[in-house]
């Protein structure tokens, strides 16, 4: 790394009368303005650096908490579906399980809808501070809820209107996480700036994983059908009040300040995203199709598929998983940073091309059910959505005028992966279930690249960065 002119390196060097006192606190402090020059390209002074770690975590933490409760909840499927389905067999009781995962994304376009609203009328900031609240009460209700032993089908019904609830709240999260991130940055750091967005997200994932792993070594199977399940979204809790107060200080956007001065507009954003750009929007919706996809079918079903559906079961399959998201949370901010350099569509396009060739031999090898090659594959799939959603935040927020887009990126992607993410783990279980082929969700997943990249190489930004 290249450090900036404006870093003063001897100001950060201890004297020498003091440095057994001082050392450790220069380390951290210099530690520190590393991080966030990697993002501003040192745009801003070390008097500035503790500020703009805050806000980058910040920006970033609440995507932690919506990814952890969506994985958690994809992790722990095989054990909640007979405490909430206990009449249906171990397949079908899996697919009502990931209906309601699904279900929950449904109204993801409803919550970019009205979080698209408060972006872009009242500020990132205020959306970012209530779209964790609303993540937060229904994770810690869904670890409170009785089961359908004690309340019957009511049970059932509860715990689809609370992932309803959480659903509305994602629509917004993401969205304003990777608004904020890529208008506070630098118009040559963009893209690894929006990639912590991601990076948060997959965070979330890896927690949830780490959690559910360690909670199912630690107990007895009686203990986690009991009570164990409801641990990890009870400790979702911890997470918001993290958030919570990593963003009580947040500062807005001044692209979004700039644009409610120079461009009034009395119009609901969501009435001139559709009278102006609802083309752009459909066209980035079918640009994302993979990436909507491919991560909850490749890292959050993939345990439960290696679990308990490959023959021979493949062992420590949630260690294999943790394992390769511990190399995509490298390679997120690895692909946002060459898209800075080398371009967002020819580091994602690559990948695309890569996946939708490779993604079928690779289930084959995966159907083998042996850990060392489940673990080599996944590692792969890691290195290529890495390149693929490192990009994508700065690639969609480029993609629209400032103040609509909020409202434009929700709307498009939300309604992508209210139909293809969500129900993705839904679409994988049937369609093996149907054809009798391990490998067919593969040839869904080919299908998708096909078209993405098709569909993106042809997408051009309306924002291109300036260095």
């Amino acid at each position: 790394m290249i450090l900036p002119r404006c870093l003063n390196i001897q100001a950060l060097k201890p004297n020498l009368a003091s440095r057994s006192k001082k050392n450790l606190q220069h380390r951290l402090t210099f530690t520190k303005v590393l991080v966030v020059y990697s993002i501003t390209g040192g745009s801003m002074g070390i008097e500035n650096s503790e500020k703009a770690s805050r806000h980058a975590l910040a920006g970033s933490v609440g995507n932690v908490l919506e990814w952890y409760d969506f994985a958690v909840y994809g992790f722990l499927a095989p054990i909640m579906s007979p405490l909430f389905f206990p009449a249906d067999n171990g397949l079908t009781g899996l697919i009502k399980t990931y209906g309601i995962f699904a279900a929950g994304y449904l109204m993801r376009p409803i919550g970019g809808i009205i979080f698209g609203y408060i972006g872009d009328r009242l500020g990132r900031k205020i959306a970012l501070q209530w779209s964790i609240a609303m993540m937060a009460v229904p994770t810690v209700l869904v670890g409170l809820l009785p089961v359908h032993a004690s309340i019957g089908s009511t049970a059932a019904v509860l715990l689809i209107i609370l992932r309803l609830i959480q659903g509305i709240s994602v629509g917004g999260e993401l969205i304003g996480s990777m608004s904020y991130l890529v208008e506070t940055a630098p118009a040559n750091r963009r893209g690894l700036a929006g990639s912590w967005s991601v990076c948060g997200g997959v965070g979330g994932i890896l927690l949830g994983s780490l959690v559910a792993s360690t909670l199912g070594g630690l107990l007895t199977e009686e203990a986690m059908n009991e009570w164990g399940w409801r641990v990890p979204f009870l400790m979702g809790f911890g997470i918001f009040a993290v958030g919570r107060w990593l963003r009580r200080t947040l500062v807005e956007s001044a692209d979004f300040e700039n644009a409610a001065i120079d461009e009034p507009d009395a119009s609901l954003p969501i009435i001139t995203v559709l009278r102006d750009i609802p083309g752009r929007v459909l066209h980035l919706s079918v640009s994302i199709l993979l990436f909507a996809t491919s991560f909850y079918l490749l890292f959050v079903w993939m345990p439960t598929y290696l679990s308990k559906i490959v023959v021979p079961p493949v062992a420590h399959a949630l260690e294999v998983n943790t394992t390769a998201m511990v190399l995509l949370l490298v390679m997120i901010p690895l692909g946002g940073r060459l898209s800075d350099s080398l371009g967002r569509k020819p580091v994602m396009l690559t990948a695309t091309v890569l996946m939708g060739i490779l993604v079928y031999p690779a289930f084959l090898i995966l159907d083998q059910g042996v850990m060392l090659y489940a673990l080599a594959i996944q590692l792969f799939f890691a290195l290529l959505l890495g390149l693929i959603q490192g990009p994508l935040p700065a690639f969609m927020v480029e993609c629209f005028p400032v103040k609509v887009r909020y409202t434009a990126i929700g709307l498009s992607y939300n309604i992508t992966l209210a139909i293809f993410g969500g129900t993705a783990p839904l679409i994988s279980t049937w369609l093996i279930q149907a054809t009798g082929d391990l490998a067919s969700p593969a040839i869904y997943l080919v299908v998708l690249a096909l078209i993405s990249t098709i569909s993106m190489y042809f997408l051009k930004p309306l924002n291109e960065p300036v260095n």
